[in-house]
């Protein structure tokens, strides 16, 4: 996996505030705030223009973010882009997760990375209410995401150290500065040679509806055995699974995805969940899984239209659709996973976001952002964004 998740923490150019330098307004604005990824580092796009923030981290639902500028970390308002409040930061460190209530931040000396670099150490900084505090921490260690609280870490510890190419995830605690296993999902400690060490990229990550767990999609994963395998003396197999974290009890889990999942290259998946199902698309092989939050198991498995060689973003409507981005748009229904609808796009699928009223379906592209009626799939303008490379959040 890599440590990126769907968190926004990019290294790039620095924090652009109320009245610092924005770009010139493109021919046409979004007609709401956006957070896109892009070699620039973090863009907020909005109907006053574009604002690059940069070297920036945000919530995995886009509601808080904070922004490293020479000499400052701001907690900047998603919505207007102003700086909330600030405080000093050395030179160096790069913003990478932030808790779900916006009042933790943990920073690193080096940016996200799908197989960071060897070093003995790992220094990170964890900025709170209460002040700033650096741990010096052994091996190499990649922050994840924070605990429900606020209190606690997870990470990911990257093996070997000396040549990183697999990783167990872990939790700091943030009092302590002790680095532990994880529970089982009865909420027992994983005893000793029994956590789970994984190989493969981590494709998306999404919380759950009631914000209590992290879903991870991981494809093609060689060696890699559960810690029930490990337990039970299993010997696992290499496929695709969603991992889930408990950001409340703290537990972790591998629910599987069946053949082929998994199979095909990993940019053709793609997960999305609301209060009752997990949905996960391989639109390699035209696989859309559905898999229920609570039990943790998946209930059935439809066929979808099959679409090669594109990444896959999925967007859920309030009215019973799942719209999926690759290529263009097809339109399902969410009961039957049916096809009902197609929406061509000038070119390939960089993310999807609907607006908050659900009118309008927002498709990130090549150096830009086209919005679609989400109704009818009429497009109704786009916006610049040089150097786009994942559309993420609508504010």
């Amino acid at each position: 996996m890599t440590t990126r998740r769907n968190v926004l923490m990019l290294a790039g150019s620095a924090l652009v505030l109320a009245g610092c330098r924005e770009t010139a307004k493109p021919a046409a604005i979004a007609p709401d705030v956006l957070l896109a990824e892009s070699d620039r580092g973090l863009l907020r796009l909005a109907p006053a223009g574009e604002q690059v923030l940069g070297a920036a981290a945000a919530t995995f639902d886009g509601s808080y973010l904070y922004a490293a500028r020479p000499g400052t970390l701001d907690r900047v308002d998603p919505a207007s882009g102003t700086a909330l409040g600030n405080t000093a930061l050395a030179d160096g460190w790069i913003p990478r997760v932030v808790s779900s209530d916006g009042r933790v931040c943990a920073l690193s000396r080096t940016g996200a990375s799908g197989r960071p670099a060897a070093r003995t150490r790992t220094r990170l900084l964890i900025t709170a209410p209460g002040g700033q505090t650096e741990r010096d921490l052994a091996g190499v260690i990649e922050p994840d995401a924070f605990t429900s609280d606020g209190t606690g870490l997870f990470v990911l510890e990257w093996l070997p150290a000396a040549a990183p190419d697999h990783y167990r995830v872990r939790l700091l605690d943030l009092a302590t500065g002790e680095v532990q296993p994880l529970n089982t999902r009865d909420k027992t400690p994983v005893p000793p040679g029994a956590e789970e060490e994984m190989r493969g990229d981590g494709r998306q990550a999404v919380l759950s509806a009631d914000r209590t767990m992290l879903f991870t999609l991981y494809t093609h994963q060689p060696g890699h055995r559960h810690t029930r395998d490990l337990l039970s003396g299993r010997p696992g197999g290499a496929h695709a699974f969603v991992h889930v974290l408990h950001l409340i009890e703290r537990w972790a889990y591998c629910l599987d995805l069946p053949h082929p999942f998994g199979e095909g290259p990993a940019a053709g998946h793609a997960l999305a969940a609301d209060g009752r199902t997990l949905f996960v698309a391989d639109l390699n092989s035209g696989k859309l899984a559905y898999a229920s939050p609570s039990s943790l198991a998946i209930e059935r498995v439809v066929d979808v239209p099959p679409v090669a060689g594109s990444q896959a973003a999925l967007a859920l409507t309030t009215d019973g659709r799942i719209l999926v981005g690759a290529g263009g748009v097809t339109v399902l229904d969410r009961a039957s996973g049916r096809r009902t609808g197609r929406w061509e796009l000038p070119e390939p699928v960089r993310g999807l976001a609907l607006s908050r009223d659900g009118r309008r379906l927002y498709a990130g592209g090549t150096g830009r952002v086209t919005w679609l009626d989400a109704g009818t799939g009429t497009r109704s303008g786009e916006v610049a964004a040089a150097g786009l490379t994942a559309l993420r959040h609508v504010v």
